[in-house]
């Protein structure tokens, strides 16, 4: 088989499931993956001969892609605020709007190259999956202190890997935000937390893509519809005691839940709360300080 077959029988196999264009784009990505070319190698030479390993390969990935498996787990990997990351069904896919929430953090604190120094800044992150967040914060302020909390022992585990992967130091802790027994420790005080927490109540699961609801981690996604904003007011009361004075807390939200939010993030104590959209134009990023 050739390359132009192969891209073909893509087509014709996933074009009851995909648009095309993804299907091209999934298919660009498997050929890079595997076989270290680029969407301009195939454009020069589409008469590439497929190697029976790597056909097998690629027969594998379109049967995964039919049962809407996502392509970051087919590969194992993904890209991440211009870093790779490894994924697996134990860790959530990262998003582009985490992309943005990182990105204003980041451009937030590029001052402290300047002034007052990297190393005085830390940073605990809550819920960290792939580790996504705090790896790619450690990475961009390169001095800071950089710590990260998650509930999820396999997922600590795949986090570590992404940060000797992407050369930063972070300090990974397993432990629940919910009741913190070793993030709970005075001396853990930080000038910024940011956290992605569950936040998709199960009455938007209807909403959800095939390729997120089957595959993607539940505990990293759902929360009970009578209490859909559990983890936002226990990470709100514990930045609360846990921030420094002039601390900032960062959340990516539910997107319906913006308003109420904001409100319970005032009502637990402070004072001066930003909502931002992402950019698809979505309640999506908070910002608190004043307390």
């Amino acid at each position: 088989m050739v390359l132009a077959d192969l891209k073909i029988k893509m087509n014709s196999l996933l074009a009851t499931v995909f648009e095309k264009t993804e299907v091209e784009s999934f298919f660009y990505l498997l050929i890079d993956f595997r076989l270290n070319l680029s969407k301009m190698d195939f454009l020069l030479a589409p008469g590439v001969e497929v190697g029976a390993e790597d056909a097998l390969f690629f027969e594998s990935a379109i049967q995964k892609l039919r049962l809407e498996q996502p392509i970051q787990y087919i590969l194992g990997e993904t890209e991440f605020y211009s870093l790779k990351f490894k994924v697996t069904e134990d860790t959530l896919i990262p998003r582009p709007e985490t992309e943005e929430l990182v990105d204003w953090i980041v451009k937030d604190y590029s001052h402290y190259k300047k002034e007052e120094g990297q190393s005085n800044l830390s940073i605990l992150d809550i819920g960290t999956g792939s580790g996504c967040i705090p790896i790619s914060l450690a990475k961009n302020l390169s001095k800071a202190k950089v710590t990260s909390v998650d509930v999820s022992v396999v997922a600590i585990a795949i986090a570590k890997e992404n940060a000797d992967a992407n050369n930063v130091a972070v300090s990974f802790i397993s432990d629940s935000i919910l009741a913190p027994k070793i993030v709970s420790d005075s001396k853990n005080i930080f000038d910024v937390i940011v956290s992605n927490p569950p936040y998709v109540r199960n009455l938007e699961k209807q909403e959800i893509k095939k390729n997120v609801l089957n595959y993607e981690p539940h505990l990293a996604l759902f929360v009970e519809d009578d209490d859909a904003l559990i983890f936002y007011k226990k990470i709100t009361e514990y930045a609360l005691r846990h921030l420094k004075k002039g601390g900032v807390l960062y959340f990516e939200i539910n997107q319906y839940l913006g308003k109420e939010t904001v409100e319970l993030i005032k009502y637990l104590g402070f004072k001066t709360v930003e909502l931002r959209k992402d950019m698809s134009g979505n309640d999506r990023m908070i910002k608190a300080f004043g307390f």
